[in-house]
């Protein structure tokens, strides 16, 4: 694999040999300012970004691959695979221009200054010629690049102080690139830096521009949020600009409490947030941590008060489960996570039920078959929903949780139910009943499932046959007279 500093070479040596001044910028600059290395790096070319990657790619003998954007005169260069790939990132200097309907911007030559300005943020705002990056390399590998730096901005004093601010006006800035707003947010959580005030103010004032960003560019920025150690103070941010309005209206209704007769339910939007904050202490999946912050959604849908009760939020997994599918649509969701989020947001309260209620054999068996893969995500999910401040209740429901977990290895192993289904196949079935392809078989199938979750047969193949053997014949009987019918 070439190194980052062997590629710094041999593009400082192109570019000398072509007379074209390029430069590092943006997040590999702050980033190693910052101290971290980063294996994404944007260049800048004085001149034509694509003839320049062109030849780059030819320098190294199409060692990598080049993509090629010409209408933008960029190109991406990609080395490698997996934790060990670099990708680099050609474009010519330029300025742009935007559409009040669009976000595609239309580009024209610039010089570096005026390339610099369309950055997102002053600490993106920098740049290092690629040559002093050379000369400048440390033992540790990170270039020493301090007095190389060009800072029109003062985006050095910025990450030094951890704020974040745009170049130039950030209605200009937010208004030709609405994704920015999202990108201010991710940062802030990425980095743990403050948004300069002017530039919240602008996010807050220049939300509804989010609008014309498509889906798939705001999910992959939303989970970027929910990837960082604790989601929720991104998800605050997005609060407070009320983005979130316009992202997750369903989960900003969430906030608010309400009392009546002294009867207060707590605020379902704090209580969500901590629940992904929990998550992202146990898990990296964001699937999980998403379905922890849509967990509640249903609630507002299903409150009420009840006199002798207080408040209730009767079935509202059942209609956060259908809420899942809405949102999943707007935000352009994989299948595959639609499906986990909207079953772990389904049965988000089955643990606290058989808790109430007793743990029974019967009953674990129902959840494990239920959820199948999905158990130990639900327990996490389960385990993280217990934000309470109050230390006596917390340790007791976290005690439960344990119980549950060590019931249900219990039933696991003496049960085998993984991958569970009726030991008597449908082939066999039908070859004993003289039956066809149909619904009959499946009710006998399942009528023997029903008896081994409750706990009527064991699961195994001689106890599953004597039982359809004593059953088969009340199905065949019924197939038959509607038959008749």
């Amino acid at each position: 694999m070439t190194s980052i500093t062997s590629l710094f070479k041999k593009i400082s040596l192109l570019a000398k040999k072509n007379k074209t001044p390029v430069y590092v910028v943006g997040g590999y600059v702050r980033d190693a300012l910052l101290g971290h290395t980063d294996q994404d790096i944007d260049l800048v070319v004085e001149g034509n970004g694509l003839s320049f990657a062109k030849a780059f790619d030819d320098a190294l003998k199409q060692a990598g691959s080049l993509v090629e954007f010409p209408d933008f005169d960029t190109a991406r260069y990609i080395l490698g695979e997996g934790e060990s790939q670099v990708v680099l990132e050609f474009a010519g200097t330029r300025a742009e221009s935007y559409a009040s309907h669009s976000r595609k911007p239309v580009v024209m030559d610039a010089t570096l200054a005026e390339d610099l300005s369309r950055r997102d943020f002053t600490v993106n705002a920098m740049a290092v010629p690629t040559s002093r990056l050379v000369s400048g390399l440390r033992q540790a590998g990170l270039p020493s690049i301090k007095k190389y730096i060009i800072d029109p901005f003062n985006g050095q004093k910025d990450l030094a102080d951890k704020i974040l601010r745009t170049p130039l006006d950030p209605d200009t800035t937010f208004s030709d690139d609405p994704l920015r707003m999202l990108r201010a947010i991710r940062f802030a959580a990425q980095l743990n830096f403050a948004i300069e005030p002017r530039t919240l103010e602008s996010i807050h004032r220049n939300r509804e521009r989010l609008k014309i960003i498509s889906a798939e560019r705001i999910q992959e920025e939303l989970f970027k949020m929910l990837a960082t150690a604790a989601p929720s103070v991104s998800l605050t941010l997005l609060f407070q600009t009320h983005l979130l309005d316009i992202i997750l209206p369903e989960v900003a209704k969430l906030d608010g409490v309400e009392e009546i007769y002294g009867h207060q339910h707590k605020n379902n939007l704090i209580h969500s947030f901590k629940v992904v904050d929990n998550i992202a202490e146990q898990s990296k999946n964001i699937a999980l941590r998403l379905a922890g912050l849509l967990h509640d959604i249903g609630k507002p849908g299903t409150k009420k008060f009840l006199p002798k009760i207080g408040w209730t939020f009767h079935a509202h997994e059942h209609l956060g489960k259908k809420m899942v599918y809405g949102i999943a649509r707007r935000l352009r969701l994989s299948k595959e996570h639609t499906d986990y989020i909207a079953k772990l947001v389904r049965w988000h309260m089955q643990p606290i039920a058989l808790m109430d209620e007793g743990i029974s054999d019967s009953a674990v068996r129902r959840l494990v078959v239920t959820l199948g893969d999905e158990l130990d995500d639900l327990l996490i999910l389960g385990r993280s929903d217990i934000t309470t401040g109050n230390p006596y209740k917390k340790d007791k429901r976290l005690k439960n949780y344990d119980h549950l977990k060590a019931k249900i290895a219990e039933v696991l192993e003496r049960d085998k139910l993984r991958a569970f289904q009726s030991p008597v196949r449908g082939e066999e079935i039908m070859e004993v009943c003289k039956l066809k392809p149909g619904p009959t078989t499946g009710k006998i199938k399942s009528a023997i499932e029903e008896a081994i979750l409750d706990g009527v047969i064991p699961n195994e193949y001689e106890a599953a046959k004597v039982y359809f053997e004593k059953i088969k014949d009340q199905y065949v009987k019924e197939a038959a007279g509607w038959e008749r019918l």
